[in-house]
C-alpha cells in the first residue's frame, strides 16, 4: 500500500514570491507603471503584506540588482611606484644552526646487543655574499638574514642533512665593512665572500661507540651559527651624477634623457633619495647617470641632509653640473657648488664635467646664457628639460665623457667600470 502510495508524487505548486517576482518582471518591461507606483495593481496586491518596513524583494531584475562589476583601483601615485637606488645597507647575518645528534639503539629480532646507533646531526647553512653583474643596486638587500639549519641525525647511523648556503648577491664594486673596516672589496663578477659560518653539527653516540664504552648514551647538540653585522656600500654609484640646488630641474633633465622616472614636482627636495638612469647607445654601450638629491648652502657642514648628498657625488666618475636659469645669476650657483665640493672632499669639482643650463624655454634664458658662458671657460648645453630642446647634444657629450673614463683619464682608480 505504502509502495503504491509512493509512486504519486505532490504537485510542485510555485511560491507566491516566484509569481509576483514574474509579475513584476512582466510590468517592469511593458514599461505600463512605475516599479514603486501606488496605482499600480501590483503594489497594491503587495502592500498588505508588508509589515515593518519594505520586504526584500529578488535582485534577478536588472533594474533592482546591484552592480557587481570590479571597482577601479585607485592608481599609485608616481612617488610610489618609483623604486629609488640604494647604494648603502647594514644588514645582520646569521648563519644556520648545526642539527643535534641522536641517541638510539640498534633494535631488531635475534639481535639483542645490536649497539648504538644514533647519527650525528647536519651542518648549519653559511651566508655567502656574491658580485652580480646583472644587480645595479643593494635595493634587494634585506636587514636581516638567517642561513639554514641543519636537521637532526637519525636512528640507523642516519646523518642529518646539512643546511643549503644563502647567497646574497650584490653590485659590482660593493665594499664590505665590519665597524667602519673594510673587509673585502667585491669588484669581478662571480666573486664570493664567506660572511658567517654555518655552526657544526652535534655528534650521535654512534661517535661515542669505544672499546671502554659500548654502549655511550652521549648525544651532543648542534653549535649555533656565526652572527655577524655588516655594512655594505656600493663604490661605484653612477658613471655621470646630476648636481645641484633643489628645484634646478634634474629630476625632469634625468626623465628626459634616460629610462628612469623619478618624480617631478614644482617643489624644492622633490627627490630624497638618488635616482639612476641607463643612457643607451646604438652600440649597445650603457652610461649610468643619477639623479643627486638638491645641495644646499653648507652642505659640508651636514646641514640637512648635506654629508648623505655629498657621499652620493664622491662615488661619480664625472659631474653635471645643473643650473636653473630661471634664477637672476645663475652663474653664482656654480660657485657655490664647486665651494660645497671641494670644502667636503678636496678636489672634487675639477672631476672631469659639464655644465648644463636648464630651462631654456624661459623667455628670459637667452640673455642669461650669454652672461653665463662669459664667467666660466667651460663648456655650457643649454637645454630645456620640459621641451628636450638639445638633449642630443648632451647625450653625445655625456659619451665623450665616457669614452674618457674607459681609457683612464678620468679615473684614477684602477680598472673602470661598466655597468
Amino acid at each position: 500500500m505504502l509502495a503504491t502510495l509512493s509512486r504519486f508524487k505532490r504537485p510542485r505548486w510555485l511560491s507566491p514570491d516566484i509569481i509576483l517576482g514574474y509579475i513584476l518582471g512582466q510590468e517592469v518591461r511593458r514599461n505600463e507603471v512605475s516599479l514603486f507606483s501606488h496605482s499600480s495593481p501590483v503594489s497594491a496586491a503587495w502592500r498588505p503584506k508588508v509589515t515593518g518596513g519594505i520586504r526584500d524583494i529578488s535582485t534577478s531584475c536588472t533594474l533592482c540588482a546591484k552592480v557587481r562589476g570590479n571597482p577601479k583601483k585607485r592608481e599609485l601615485s608616481e612617488k610610489k611606484l618609483t623604486r629609488h637606488f640604494v647604494d648603502h645597507r647594514r644588514v645582520k647575518l646569521v648563519a644556520g644552526s648545526g642539527g643535534k645528534g641522536a641517541s638510539s639503539f640498534h633494535s631488531e629480532p635475534r639481535k639483542e646487543w645490536g649497539g648504538p646507533d644514533g647519527g650525528n646531526g647536519g651542518d648549519g647553512g653559511s651566508i655567502i655574499i656574491k658580485a652580480d653583474k646583472f644587480v645595479k643596486s643593494l635595493a634587494q638587500v634585506v636587514p636581516v638574514y638567517k642561513g639554514e639549519d641543519g636537521q637532526s641525525g637519525g636512528s640507523k647511523n642516519c646523518y642529518g642533512r646539512n643546511g643549503s648556503p644563502s647567497y646574497i648577491s650584490v653590485p659590482l664594486g660593493t665594499v664590505v665593512k665590519e665597524q667602519g673596516q673594510t673587509v673585502v672589496d667585491l669588484s669581478e663578477h662571480g666573486q664570493e665572500y664567506l660572511a658567517v659560518f654555518g655552526g657544526a653539527g652535534g655528534k650521535g653516540n654512534r661517535f661515542f661507540l669505544s672499546n671502554e664504552n659500548r654502549a655511550p648514551m652521549t648525544a651532543t647538540p648542534g653549535m649555533t651559527g656565526q652572527e655577524r653585522v655588516l655594512q655594505l656600500e656600493l663604490r661605484t654609484m653612477a658613471h655621470a651624477g646630476l648636481v645641484g640646488f633643489p628645484n634646478a630641474g634634474k629630476s625632469s633633465l634625468l626623465r628626459a634623457i634616460s629610462n628612469a622616472r623619478p618624480a617631478v614636482a614644482a617643489y624644492p627636495f622633490t627627490t630624497l633619495n638618488p635616482h639612476v638612469g641607463i643612457v643607451n647607445y646604438r652600440d649597445h654601450e650603457q652610461v649610468a647617470v643619477a639623479d643627486i638629491p638638491g645641495i644646499i648652502r653648507g652642505a659640508h657642514l651636514n646641514r640637512g641632509l648635506g654629508i648623505s648628498f655629498l657621499r652620493h657625488i664622491e662615488r661619480c666618475r664625472f659631474l653635471l653640473y645643473v643650473l636653473d636659469l630661471s634664477t637672476p645669476e645663475p652663474w653664482t650657483q656654480l660657485k657655490h657648488l664647486r665651494y660645497e665640493l671641494d670644502q667636503y672632499e678636496p678636489g672634487l669639482s675639477r672631476r672631469p664635467q659639464a655644465i648644463i643650463a636648464n630651462k631654456m624655454d624661459l623667455p628670459e634664458a637667452r640673455e642669461k646664457l650669454e652672461t653665463l658662458q662669459s664667467h666660466v671657460t667651460q663648456r655650457v648645453i643649454p637645454v630645456s628639460a620640459l621641451t628636450g630642446q638639445n638633449t642630443e647634444e648632451l647625450i653625445l657629450h655625456l659619451r665623450e665623457l665616457y669614452d674618457g673614463y674607459l681609457k683612464g683619464e678620468g679615473s684614477g682608480e684602477g680598472k673602470p667600470t661598466r655597468w
